[in-house]
Protein backbone atom coordinates (compact mmCIF):
# COMPACT_ATOMS: atom_id res chain seq x y z
CA UNK A 1 0.00 0.00 0.00
CA UNK A 2 1.17 3.77 -0.54
CA UNK A 3 3.04 5.09 2.54
CA UNK A 4 0.24 8.01 2.95
CA UNK A 5 -2.12 5.44 3.67
CA UNK A 6 -0.52 3.46 5.31
CA UNK A 7 -1.05 5.41 8.88
CA UNK A 8 -4.45 5.77 7.67
CA UNK A 9 -5.14 1.98 6.91
CA UNK A 10 -3.34 1.06 10.28
CA UNK A 11 -5.22 3.39 12.48
CA UNK A 12 -8.41 2.53 11.10
CA UNK A 13 -7.71 -1.21 11.71
CA UNK A 14 -6.75 -0.61 15.41
CA UNK A 15 -10.19 1.50 15.64
CA UNK A 16 -12.02 -1.72 14.87
CA UNK A 17 -10.09 -3.85 17.35
CA UNK A 18 -10.20 -1.41 19.66
CA UNK A 19 -13.93 -0.25 19.79
CA UNK A 20 -15.49 -3.13 21.85
CA UNK A 21 -17.80 -5.92 21.84
CA UNK A 22 -20.89 -3.96 20.22
CA UNK A 23 -19.23 -4.27 16.64
CA UNK A 24 -17.81 -7.94 17.03
CA UNK A 25 -20.52 -9.04 14.18
CA UNK A 26 -19.73 -5.60 12.10
CA UNK A 27 -15.85 -5.53 12.12
CA UNK A 28 -15.33 -9.16 13.90
CA UNK A 29 -11.67 -8.68 14.42
CA UNK A 30 -11.44 -8.07 18.18
CA UNK A 31 -9.00 -9.58 20.11
CA UNK A 32 -8.85 -9.57 23.79
CA UNK A 33 -6.12 -11.50 24.53
CA UNK A 34 -3.08 -12.62 22.95
CA UNK A 35 -3.87 -16.09 23.34
CA UNK A 36 -7.30 -15.89 21.98
CA UNK A 37 -8.31 -18.16 19.11
CA UNK A 38 -11.58 -17.18 17.04
CA UNK A 39 -13.24 -18.88 14.31
CA UNK A 40 -15.95 -16.76 12.00
CA UNK A 41 -18.02 -17.80 9.21
CA UNK A 42 -17.16 -15.78 5.92
CA UNK A 43 -20.63 -15.51 3.56
CA UNK A 44 -21.24 -15.66 -0.17
CA UNK A 45 -24.23 -15.10 -1.77
CA UNK A 46 -25.07 -16.00 -5.18
CA UNK A 47 -27.89 -14.33 -7.51
CA UNK A 48 -30.97 -16.86 -7.61
CA UNK A 49 -32.25 -17.22 -11.42
CA UNK A 50 -34.18 -19.67 -13.60
CA UNK A 51 -33.22 -19.97 -17.02
CA UNK A 52 -35.18 -21.51 -20.11
CA UNK A 53 -34.38 -24.10 -22.43
CA UNK A 54 -33.57 -20.92 -24.93
CA UNK A 55 -31.51 -19.22 -22.43
CA UNK A 56 -29.37 -21.68 -21.71
CA UNK A 57 -25.30 -21.09 -22.25
CA UNK A 58 -24.29 -24.02 -24.66
CA UNK A 59 -20.56 -24.82 -23.51
CA UNK A 60 -17.59 -27.20 -25.06
CA UNK A 61 -15.00 -28.58 -23.96
CA UNK A 62 -11.66 -28.96 -25.95
CA UNK A 63 -9.42 -31.19 -23.65
CA UNK A 64 -11.05 -34.01 -21.84
CA UNK A 65 -8.24 -35.21 -19.74
CA UNK A 66 -8.17 -34.67 -16.07
CA UNK A 67 -8.33 -30.81 -15.63
CA UNK A 68 -10.94 -30.63 -18.50
CA UNK A 69 -13.56 -33.32 -16.54
CA UNK A 70 -12.98 -31.05 -12.99
CA UNK A 71 -13.81 -27.92 -14.94
CA UNK A 72 -16.63 -29.12 -17.00
CA UNK A 73 -18.04 -30.80 -13.85
CA UNK A 74 -17.71 -27.75 -12.28
CA UNK A 75 -19.13 -25.49 -14.79
CA UNK A 76 -21.88 -27.34 -15.06
CA UNK A 77 -23.43 -26.74 -11.61
CA UNK A 78 -24.02 -23.45 -12.43
CA UNK A 79 -27.76 -22.50 -13.57
CA UNK A 80 -28.22 -21.88 -17.12
CA UNK A 81 -25.55 -24.13 -18.13
CA UNK A 82 -25.95 -27.55 -20.71
CA UNK A 83 -22.67 -29.18 -22.51
CA UNK A 84 -23.10 -29.64 -26.08
CA UNK A 85 -19.83 -31.25 -27.20
CA UNK A 86 -16.07 -32.28 -26.51
CA UNK A 87 -13.38 -32.71 -28.09
CA UNK A 88 -10.20 -34.81 -27.25
CA UNK A 89 -7.38 -36.22 -29.35
CA UNK A 90 -7.55 -39.93 -27.74
CA UNK A 91 -10.81 -41.67 -28.02
CA UNK A 92 -11.22 -43.27 -24.94
CA UNK A 93 -11.65 -39.70 -23.55
CA UNK A 94 -14.44 -39.13 -25.94
CA UNK A 95 -16.05 -42.28 -24.66
CA UNK A 96 -15.31 -41.53 -21.44
CA UNK A 97 -17.32 -37.75 -21.97
CA UNK A 98 -20.39 -39.36 -23.33
CA UNK A 99 -19.95 -41.47 -20.07
CA UNK A 100 -20.15 -38.60 -18.16
CA UNK A 101 -22.38 -36.52 -20.00
CA UNK A 102 -24.69 -38.19 -21.87
CA UNK A 103 -24.89 -39.87 -25.42
CA UNK A 104 -26.22 -37.12 -27.37
CA UNK A 105 -22.78 -35.63 -26.72
CA UNK A 106 -20.94 -34.49 -29.86
CA UNK A 107 -17.66 -35.37 -29.71
CA UNK A 108 -14.68 -35.01 -32.19
CA UNK A 109 -10.58 -35.34 -32.66
CA UNK A 110 -10.73 -31.67 -34.17
CA UNK A 111 -11.25 -28.80 -32.03
CA UNK A 112 -12.32 -26.74 -35.52
CA UNK A 113 -15.48 -28.50 -35.98
CA UNK A 114 -16.70 -27.29 -32.39
CA UNK A 115 -15.47 -23.16 -33.13
CA UNK A 116 -17.36 -23.90 -36.71
CA UNK A 117 -20.80 -24.97 -34.85
CA UNK A 118 -23.04 -21.35 -34.30
CA UNK A 119 -25.15 -22.41 -31.45
CA UNK A 120 -21.22 -23.22 -29.16
CA UNK A 121 -21.45 -19.87 -26.79
CA UNK A 122 -18.83 -20.74 -24.77
CA UNK A 123 -15.60 -23.06 -24.44
CA UNK A 124 -13.04 -24.43 -22.22
CA UNK A 125 -9.88 -24.98 -23.63
CA UNK A 126 -8.04 -27.71 -21.08
CA UNK A 127 -5.39 -28.99 -23.46
CA UNK A 128 -1.45 -29.16 -22.70
CA UNK A 129 -0.36 -25.67 -22.36
CA UNK A 130 1.35 -25.49 -25.68
CA UNK A 131 -1.92 -25.53 -27.25
CA UNK A 132 -3.12 -23.44 -25.08
CA UNK A 133 -2.96 -19.50 -26.89
CA UNK A 134 -3.28 -21.35 -30.71
CA UNK A 135 -7.09 -22.37 -29.65
CA UNK A 136 -7.88 -19.31 -27.28
CA UNK A 137 -7.56 -17.04 -30.35
CA UNK A 138 -9.01 -18.96 -32.67
CA UNK A 139 -12.11 -19.61 -30.25
CA UNK A 140 -12.47 -15.73 -29.59
CA UNK A 141 -11.97 -15.42 -33.20
CA UNK A 142 -14.79 -17.59 -34.00
CA UNK A 143 -17.29 -15.31 -31.55
CA UNK A 144 -16.88 -18.05 -28.71
CA UNK A 145 -16.54 -16.98 -25.04
CA UNK A 146 -13.48 -18.57 -23.46
CA UNK A 147 -12.17 -19.79 -20.15
CA UNK A 148 -9.13 -20.90 -20.69
CA UNK A 149 -6.63 -23.31 -17.89
CA UNK A 150 -3.63 -21.73 -16.10
CA UNK A 151 -1.26 -20.89 -17.50
CA UNK A 152 -2.51 -18.57 -20.13
CA UNK A 153 0.60 -18.90 -22.26
CA UNK A 154 3.80 -21.95 -22.36
CA UNK A 155 5.75 -18.88 -23.48
CA UNK A 156 5.96 -15.11 -22.52
CA UNK A 157 5.00 -13.15 -26.05
CA UNK A 158 2.35 -15.25 -26.29
CA UNK A 159 0.03 -13.48 -23.85
CA UNK A 160 0.47 -10.17 -25.74
CA UNK A 161 -1.03 -12.05 -28.50
CA UNK A 162 -4.03 -13.41 -26.76
CA UNK A 163 -4.45 -10.00 -25.16
CA UNK A 164 -5.03 -8.01 -28.14
CA UNK A 165 -7.26 -10.61 -29.95
CA UNK A 166 -9.49 -10.25 -26.97
CA UNK A 167 -10.24 -6.32 -26.95
CA UNK A 168 -10.29 -6.51 -31.21
CA UNK A 169 -13.01 -8.78 -30.34
CA UNK A 170 -14.82 -8.17 -27.15
CA UNK A 171 -15.48 -11.59 -26.21
CA UNK A 172 -15.30 -12.78 -22.79
CA UNK A 173 -11.79 -14.33 -21.41
CA UNK A 174 -11.43 -16.06 -18.37
CA UNK A 175 -7.96 -17.93 -17.15
CA UNK A 176 -8.70 -20.58 -15.02
CA UNK A 177 -7.42 -20.22 -11.87
CA UNK A 178 -9.76 -21.52 -10.03
CA UNK A 179 -8.88 -20.37 -6.18
CA UNK A 180 -9.17 -16.46 -7.75
CA UNK A 181 -13.07 -15.99 -6.91
CA UNK A 182 -12.86 -18.16 -3.47
CA UNK A 183 -14.02 -16.82 -0.63
CA UNK A 184 -10.58 -16.89 1.21
CA UNK A 185 -9.19 -14.68 -1.45
CA UNK A 186 -12.14 -11.93 -1.25
CA UNK A 187 -11.58 -11.99 2.73
CA UNK A 188 -7.59 -11.78 2.33
CA UNK A 189 -7.99 -9.03 0.20
CA UNK A 190 -10.19 -6.66 2.24
CA UNK A 191 -8.14 -7.54 5.79
CA UNK A 192 -4.99 -6.56 3.78
CA UNK A 193 -6.29 -3.47 2.42
CA UNK A 194 -7.56 -2.54 5.93
CA UNK A 195 -4.35 -3.02 7.28
CA UNK A 196 -4.41 -6.40 8.97
CA UNK A 197 -0.70 -7.38 8.59
CA UNK A 198 0.96 -3.62 8.15
CA UNK A 199 2.96 -3.58 5.32
CA UNK A 200 4.47 -6.32 3.28
CA UNK A 201 7.20 -8.07 4.18
CA UNK A 202 7.69 -11.69 2.68
CA UNK A 203 5.11 -14.24 0.77
CA UNK A 204 6.38 -18.07 1.97
CA UNK A 205 4.70 -20.78 -0.43
CA UNK A 206 5.22 -24.27 -0.64
CA UNK A 207 3.65 -27.24 -2.03
CA UNK A 208 4.86 -30.75 -1.37
CA UNK A 209 4.10 -34.12 -2.89
CA UNK A 210 4.56 -37.51 -2.17
CA UNK A 211 3.28 -40.00 -4.93
CA UNK A 212 3.64 -41.04 -8.06
CA UNK A 213 -0.01 -39.39 -9.26
CA UNK A 214 1.45 -35.88 -7.72
CA UNK A 215 4.16 -36.10 -9.88
CA UNK A 216 2.71 -36.40 -12.95
CA UNK A 217 3.20 -39.74 -13.62
CA UNK A 218 -0.67 -40.52 -14.63
CA UNK A 219 -1.47 -43.39 -16.06
CA UNK A 220 -1.72 -45.15 -19.52
CA UNK A 221 -4.44 -47.02 -20.95
CA UNK A 222 -3.75 -50.14 -22.38
CA UNK A 223 -5.56 -48.98 -25.45
CA UNK A 224 -3.23 -46.10 -25.72
CA UNK A 225 -2.05 -47.04 -29.38
CA UNK A 226 -1.56 -44.80 -33.41
CA UNK A 227 -4.93 -45.54 -33.79
CA UNK A 228 -6.79 -44.05 -30.48
CA UNK A 229 -4.39 -40.97 -30.00
CA UNK A 230 -3.74 -38.91 -32.35
CA UNK A 231 -0.19 -37.90 -31.85
CA UNK A 232 0.83 -35.64 -34.38
CA UNK A 233 -1.95 -33.05 -33.99
CA UNK A 234 -1.00 -33.29 -30.33
CA UNK A 235 2.66 -32.48 -31.53
CA UNK A 236 1.48 -29.15 -32.83
CA UNK A 237 4.36 -26.79 -33.09
CA UNK A 238 6.74 -28.77 -30.78
CA UNK A 239 9.43 -30.74 -32.22
CA UNK A 240 8.32 -33.68 -34.52
CA UNK A 241 8.84 -36.88 -32.61
CA UNK A 242 8.14 -40.78 -33.14
CA UNK A 243 5.12 -41.64 -31.19
CA UNK A 244 5.12 -41.87 -27.43
CA UNK A 245 2.28 -42.17 -25.22
CA UNK A 246 4.35 -41.65 -22.14
CA UNK A 247 4.72 -37.94 -24.01
CA UNK A 248 1.20 -37.61 -24.46
CA UNK A 249 -0.07 -38.72 -21.26
CA UNK A 250 1.99 -37.58 -18.84
CA UNK A 251 2.71 -34.12 -21.08
CA UNK A 252 3.54 -31.87 -18.11
CA UNK A 253 7.03 -33.59 -17.76
CA UNK A 254 8.04 -32.36 -21.11
CA UNK A 255 9.23 -28.60 -22.19
CA UNK A 256 8.02 -29.13 -25.42
CA UNK A 257 4.43 -29.28 -24.16
CA UNK A 258 3.93 -27.59 -20.56
CA UNK A 259 6.16 -25.63 -18.25
CA UNK A 260 6.81 -27.49 -15.10
CA UNK A 261 6.36 -26.83 -11.99
CA UNK A 262 6.10 -23.27 -12.84
CA UNK A 263 3.25 -23.29 -14.81
CA UNK A 264 1.15 -26.08 -13.13
CA UNK A 265 1.57 -24.17 -9.51
CA UNK A 266 3.69 -21.17 -9.37
CA UNK A 267 0.67 -19.32 -11.49
CA UNK A 268 -1.80 -20.36 -9.15
CA UNK A 269 -0.20 -18.50 -6.20
CA UNK A 270 0.65 -15.45 -8.27
CA UNK A 271 -2.94 -15.16 -9.17
CA UNK A 272 -3.82 -15.05 -5.80
CA UNK A 273 -0.68 -13.02 -4.52
CA UNK A 274 -1.42 -10.26 -7.43
CA UNK A 275 -4.85 -10.48 -6.37
CA UNK A 276 -4.65 -10.09 -2.52
CA UNK A 277 -2.46 -6.98 -3.31
CA UNK A 278 -3.31 -5.79 -6.38
CA UNK A 279 -0.54 -6.15 -7.64
CA UNK A 280 1.45 -5.89 -10.97
CA UNK A 281 4.05 -8.50 -9.62
CA UNK A 282 8.02 -8.99 -9.40
CA UNK A 283 10.31 -7.61 -11.54
CA UNK A 284 13.15 -10.32 -10.79
CA UNK A 285 13.32 -14.03 -10.20
CA UNK A 286 16.25 -16.39 -9.26
CA UNK A 287 15.76 -19.98 -8.54
CA UNK A 288 17.55 -23.39 -8.40
CA UNK A 289 16.32 -26.84 -7.92
CA UNK A 290 16.92 -30.68 -9.74
CA UNK A 291 15.75 -33.63 -10.86
CA UNK A 292 16.01 -35.38 -7.54
CA UNK A 293 13.84 -38.77 -7.58
CA UNK A 294 11.63 -38.91 -10.65
CA UNK A 295 13.97 -40.17 -13.55
CA UNK A 296 11.89 -41.16 -15.42
CA UNK A 297 12.86 -39.59 -18.98
CA UNK A 298 11.06 -36.04 -18.14
CA UNK A 299 13.29 -33.24 -18.47
CA UNK A 300 11.82 -30.64 -16.02
CA UNK A 301 12.82 -30.95 -12.31
CA UNK A 302 11.22 -32.28 -9.11
CA UNK A 303 12.37 -30.17 -6.67
CA UNK A 304 11.93 -25.81 -7.36
CA UNK A 305 12.66 -23.47 -5.10
CA UNK A 306 12.63 -19.48 -6.39
CA UNK A 307 12.73 -16.72 -4.84
CA UNK A 308 11.63 -13.14 -6.35
CA UNK A 309 11.76 -9.52 -5.69
CA UNK A 310 8.32 -7.51 -5.72
CA UNK A 311 8.83 -3.50 -6.37
CA UNK A 312 7.75 -0.70 -4.31
CA UNK A 313 4.21 -0.30 -5.33
CA UNK A 314 1.42 2.33 -5.18
CA UNK A 315 -0.55 -0.97 -2.90
CA UNK A 316 2.24 -2.30 -1.26
CA UNK A 317 5.84 -2.02 0.38
CA UNK A 318 8.73 -4.05 -1.17
CA UNK A 319 9.03 -7.28 -0.59
CA UNK A 320 10.46 -11.23 -1.12
CA UNK A 321 8.65 -14.02 -2.33
CA UNK A 322 9.47 -17.51 -1.45
CA UNK A 323 8.17 -20.25 -3.64
CA UNK A 324 9.21 -23.96 -2.61
CA UNK A 325 8.15 -27.43 -4.25
CA UNK A 326 9.00 -30.80 -3.91
CA UNK A 327 7.94 -33.81 -5.61
CA UNK A 328 9.60 -36.10 -3.39
CA UNK A 329 8.96 -35.07 0.44
CA UNK A 330 9.48 -37.92 2.66
CA UNK A 331 7.36 -35.55 5.05
CA UNK A 332 3.95 -36.86 3.39
CA UNK A 333 3.41 -33.73 1.61
CA UNK A 334 1.78 -30.25 1.86
CA UNK A 335 1.33 -26.68 1.43
CA UNK A 336 1.05 -23.28 2.43
CA UNK A 337 0.22 -19.83 1.30
CA UNK A 338 1.24 -17.11 3.93
CA UNK A 339 1.65 -13.27 3.65
CA UNK A 340 3.62 -11.99 6.12
CA UNK A 341 3.80 -8.40 6.97
CA UNK A 342 4.81 -6.13 9.78
CA UNK A 343 2.49 -6.62 12.30
CA UNK A 344 1.08 -9.68 11.42
CA UNK A 345 0.53 -12.79 9.15
CA UNK A 346 -2.11 -14.51 6.73
CA UNK A 347 -2.40 -17.89 5.98
CA UNK A 348 -4.51 -18.04 2.71
CA UNK A 349 -6.49 -21.06 1.22
CA UNK A 350 -9.63 -21.33 -0.88
CA UNK A 351 -11.90 -21.72 2.16
CA UNK A 352 -10.58 -20.02 5.30
CA UNK A 353 -7.87 -17.19 5.67
CA UNK A 354 -5.90 -17.25 9.61
CA UNK A 355 -5.27 -14.06 10.74
CA UNK A 356 -2.81 -13.82 13.36
CA UNK A 357 -0.95 -10.18 14.83
CA UNK A 358 2.18 -10.83 17.25
CA UNK A 359 3.41 -8.53 19.97
CA UNK A 360 6.46 -7.12 18.06
CA UNK A 361 9.32 -6.96 20.61
CA UNK A 362 10.65 -3.91 21.45
CA UNK A 363 12.38 -3.63 24.83
CA UNK A 364 15.63 -5.29 26.02
CA UNK A 365 15.56 -8.81 27.16
CA UNK A 366 17.78 -10.80 29.27
CA UNK A 367 20.09 -12.25 26.41
CA UNK A 368 20.72 -8.57 25.18
CA UNK A 369 21.52 -6.91 28.73
CA UNK A 370 23.78 -9.56 30.56
CA UNK A 371 27.26 -7.61 29.23
CA UNK A 372 25.71 -4.66 31.41
CA UNK A 373 26.20 -4.07 35.42
CA UNK A 374 22.98 -4.33 37.44
CA UNK A 375 22.82 -0.95 37.78
CA UNK A 376 23.31 -0.20 34.34
CA UNK A 377 20.53 -2.97 33.40
CA UNK A 378 18.01 -1.21 35.51
CA UNK A 379 18.49 2.11 34.21
CA UNK A 380 18.25 0.80 30.77
CA UNK A 381 14.70 -0.99 31.69
CA UNK A 382 13.59 2.34 32.92
CA UNK A 383 14.45 4.39 30.17
CA UNK A 384 12.35 2.10 28.07
CA UNK A 385 9.35 2.39 30.58
CA UNK A 386 9.18 5.86 29.62
CA UNK A 387 9.03 5.47 26.30
CA UNK A 388 5.41 3.78 26.82
CA UNK A 389 6.10 1.76 23.94
CA UNK A 390 3.75 -1.43 24.65
CA UNK A 391 0.69 0.16 25.04
CA UNK A 392 -2.85 -1.06 26.08
CA UNK A 393 -4.05 -0.22 22.37
CA UNK A 394 -0.89 -2.49 20.77
CA UNK A 395 -1.70 -5.21 23.56
CA UNK A 396 -5.51 -5.66 22.26
CA UNK A 397 -4.46 -6.27 18.95
CA UNK A 398 -2.85 -9.24 19.46
CA UNK A 399 -4.37 -12.56 18.68
CA UNK A 400 -5.68 -15.22 15.81
CA UNK A 401 -9.00 -15.64 14.19
CA UNK A 402 -9.59 -17.79 11.13
CA UNK A 403 -12.31 -16.85 8.58
CA UNK A 404 -13.80 -20.20 7.57
CA UNK A 405 -16.36 -20.81 4.80
CA UNK A 406 -19.42 -22.36 6.09
CA UNK A 407 -20.82 -25.68 5.99
CA UNK A 408 -22.14 -26.45 2.25
CA UNK A 409 -20.17 -23.65 0.50
CA UNK A 410 -20.01 -24.35 -3.06
CA UNK A 411 -16.26 -24.21 -3.70
CA UNK A 412 -13.58 -21.98 -5.01
CA UNK A 413 -14.15 -23.95 -8.81
CA UNK A 414 -17.85 -23.15 -8.73
CA UNK A 415 -17.87 -19.81 -7.84
CA UNK A 416 -14.98 -19.28 -10.58
CA UNK A 417 -17.36 -20.34 -13.29
CA UNK A 418 -19.94 -18.69 -11.77
CA UNK A 419 -17.91 -15.38 -12.55
CA UNK A 420 -17.10 -16.20 -15.79
CA UNK A 421 -20.79 -16.96 -16.65
CA UNK A 422 -21.93 -14.08 -14.66
CA UNK A 423 -19.37 -12.51 -17.31
CA UNK A 424 -20.67 -13.95 -20.49
CA UNK A 425 -23.99 -12.92 -19.44
CA UNK A 426 -22.84 -9.47 -19.18
CA UNK A 427 -23.59 -9.17 -15.12
CA UNK A 428 -19.91 -8.95 -14.32
CA UNK A 429 -16.21 -8.09 -15.26
CA UNK A 430 -14.28 -11.20 -15.25
CA UNK A 431 -11.64 -11.45 -12.50
CA UNK A 432 -8.90 -13.09 -14.53
CA UNK A 433 -8.80 -11.08 -17.64
CA UNK A 434 -5.99 -11.80 -20.07
CA UNK A 435 -3.77 -8.97 -18.23
CA UNK A 436 -4.46 -10.40 -15.07
CA UNK A 437 -3.54 -13.90 -16.61
CA UNK A 438 -0.49 -12.76 -18.27
CA UNK A 439 1.01 -11.16 -15.11
CA UNK A 440 0.43 -14.29 -13.25
CA UNK A 441 1.55 -16.67 -16.08
CA UNK A 442 4.86 -14.19 -16.82
CA UNK A 443 5.77 -14.16 -12.74
CA UNK A 444 5.64 -18.08 -13.24
CA UNK A 445 7.54 -18.47 -16.05
CA UNK A 446 10.36 -15.99 -14.82
CA UNK A 447 11.66 -19.51 -12.63
CA UNK A 448 11.76 -21.72 -15.41
CA UNK A 449 13.87 -19.04 -17.60
CA UNK A 450 16.34 -18.15 -14.32
CA UNK A 451 16.39 -22.59 -13.77
CA UNK A 452 17.99 -23.15 -17.56
CA UNK A 453 19.72 -20.13 -17.51
CA UNK A 454 21.34 -20.10 -14.14
CA UNK A 455 21.37 -17.34 -13.15
CA UNK A 456 18.86 -14.05 -12.22
CA UNK A 457 16.33 -12.62 -14.88
CA UNK A 458 14.30 -9.38 -14.89
CA UNK A 459 11.06 -8.35 -15.74
CA UNK A 460 8.93 -5.03 -16.39
CA UNK A 461 5.53 -5.98 -14.47
CA UNK A 462 3.77 -3.43 -15.90
CA UNK A 463 4.96 -3.82 -19.44
CA UNK A 464 4.82 -7.75 -19.25
CA UNK A 465 8.18 -8.47 -20.73
CA UNK A 466 11.44 -9.35 -19.90
CA UNK A 467 14.03 -6.65 -19.49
Amino acid sequence: MKNTDKGKNRRSFIKKLTMGSALVTAAPYVFSSPSQKQRLWLERSYEVEKFSANDQINLALIGSGIQGIYDTTAALKVAGVQLVAACDLYTGRLDRAKELWGAQLFVTRDYRKILERKDIDAVIVATPDHWHKKITIEALKAGKAVYCEKPMVQHFDEGHEIIKVQKETGKICQVGSQGMSSLGNEKAKQLYEEGAIGEMVMLDMYNDRYSSEGAWQYPIPPDAHPDTVDFDTFLGNAPKVPYDATRFFRWRNYRDYGTGVAGDLFVHAFSTLNFILSSQGPNRALSTGGLRYWKDGRDVPDVTLTFYDYPESKTHAAFNASFRVNFIAGSGGGGGFRLIGTEGEMQVSANSVTLKRSKLGKTPGGYSLVAYTEETQQKIRDGYAAKNLESREEILKLGETTFEAPRGYKGDHYDHFYNFFQGVRGKNTVVQDPTFGLRAAGAALLANESYYQSKAVQWDPKAMKLV
